[in-house]
């Protein structure tokens, strides 16, 4: 049986994994490919921003691939194996919080992903910007010492200087890894996909252990919050909110994302955070008798989940019109 190929996503929160994972389906035209999105938080975001496609896209929530939601990774890939359909190939997108460890181990040991998976690439994508603060993780250096291929993310936000400053940083993590140099992951199927970039020896090499069986535990202060309204934001109170905590919370709040109902308008409000910076456009139209919500998801350091949402509720549009 021809083995599957399959690419490992990975990187931490906010360096622009989701933004890389459409960008090789919208390049891979005619190709069968199975998604697998893995997320931190209990509700699901990045599976609501995957370009729109045909193929399988599997949302692994709550909980990371490397520990709690382990199981479910080789229980969906068995399922895809044992489906018969036609799959060219599968792409992961890991959390960002994970330790690519574990994951990898799961390919190499479960015996049906053994047989049916050719780990072709680890691909870590790096936020030039952000790179100081996510190196305090372990997560972060993880990621980064187990790539076959670092996608340096950002580039055109900080000068040249800079640039080469973390790419030399993350050479010295990793000095086997091909890295590139991206604006929004814009990078070429060819230069990640199909690439046999995976080899075992080197990966052991990195960490003698990996095959053997152990736990991963995160920071027990980072947590995720996950938040819904059904009632429409109004867009000013939710901009000066979202600004505020980000200046106030900011070296702490490693990422916020939502897909938001903004008061008269006709398609969604897609939003980002990473640290203190902040971007948002519009996203899909809602359809006719859709269910129009908004979905945020916080993840960070000693998040108050109870301040979170009487600020998120604060920015209702019911709430200003009565107000006014």
């Amino acid at each position: 049986m021809k083995k599957i190929r399959t690419t490992v996503l990975t990187g931490f929160l906010g360096a622009g994994k989701t933004t890389l994972l459409n960008t090789l389906l919208t390049r891979s035209a005619g190709e069968k490919i199975a998604v697998i999105v893995n997320e931190f938080g209990e509700v699901g975001i990045d599976g609501q921003l995957v370009v729109e496609t045909e193929d399988a896209v599997i949302e692994l929530n709550n909980g990371c691939l490397c520990c709690t939601v382990r199981g479910d990774l080789i229980a969906a890939i068995r399922s895809l194996v044992a489906s018969g359909r036609p799959i060219d190939r599968i792409i992961v997108e890991t959390s960002g919080l994970a330790d690519p460890a574990p994951v990898i181990q799961s390919f190499i040991l479960d015996e049906v992903m053994a047989k049916a998976i050719q780990l072709d690439a680890i691909v870590t994508v790096v936020d030039v910007r952000n790179l100081d603060l996510h190196l305090e993780q372990d997560e972060a250096r993880e990621q980064i010492a187990f790539a076959d291929v670092l996608l340096l993310n950002k580039t055109d936000l900080e000068p040249a200087d800079r640039v080469a400053e973390v790419e030399t940083r993350v050479r010295a993590l990793n000095p086997l890894a091909r890295i590139l140099r991206t604006r929004d992951c814009a990078v070429s199927p060819f230069e990640i996909l199909d690439i046999g970039a995976f080899d075992l020896a080197t990966i052991l090499a990195i960490e003698p252990t990996i095959l053997e069986d152990h736990d991963h535990e995160h920071d027990s202060t980072i947590s995720s919050v996950a938040l819904r309204l059904d009632t429409p934001l109004d867009p000013v109170a939710f901009n000066r909110w979202i600004n505020t905590l980000a200046i106030d919370r900011g070296r702490d709040l490693f990422r916020c994302k939502g897909v938001l109902d903004m008061a008269g308008e006709a398609r969604r409000f897609v939003f980002h955070g990473v640290h203190m910076t902040l971007e948002g456009r519009p996203g899909k139209p809602w359809k006719p008798g859709e269910a129009r919500v908004s979905d945020i998801v916080f993840i960070g350091r000693n998040l108050d989940g109870d301040d979170l949402r009487r600020g998120f509720e604060a920015c209702l549009a019911r709430q200003h019109a009565l107000a006014s």
